[in-house]
């Protein structure tokens, strides 16, 4: 091996010809893991759906009923922090 071959290797070649190979990062890891959770979420939700006890109409009324009391709730508990802090937040006790 001369000089000008050695130049032309990049690092995963010069790893490769002691026996390293370079580190694996966390994301490399962790997104097949996310990927795979997230279509069994999928499968189960839709195996949940096509099981379900109700009629299509009454579940989707349940699911719209459901949603809408989520949306009320978040926009309830965010509008009653919003107006804490535009008021200087809860009053402190000092003695």
């Amino acid at each position: 091996m001369n000089l000008n071959a050695l130049k032309k290797m990049d690092k995963d070649d010069l790893l490769n010809l002691i026996g390293l190979e370079t580190r694996r990062s966390a994301t490399e890891d962790v997104l097949p893991v996310l990927g795979a959770f997230a279509a069994g979420l999928l499968v189960g939700a839709g195996l949940g759906l096509l099981f379900a006890p109700k009629t299509g109409n009454q579940l989707r009324d349940d699911l719209r009923n459901r949603l809408q009391g989520g949306q009320d709730y978040l926009a309830n508990t965010l509008g009653r922090n919003e107006g804490a802090q535009s008021q200087g937040g809860p009053a402190s006790r000092t003695s």
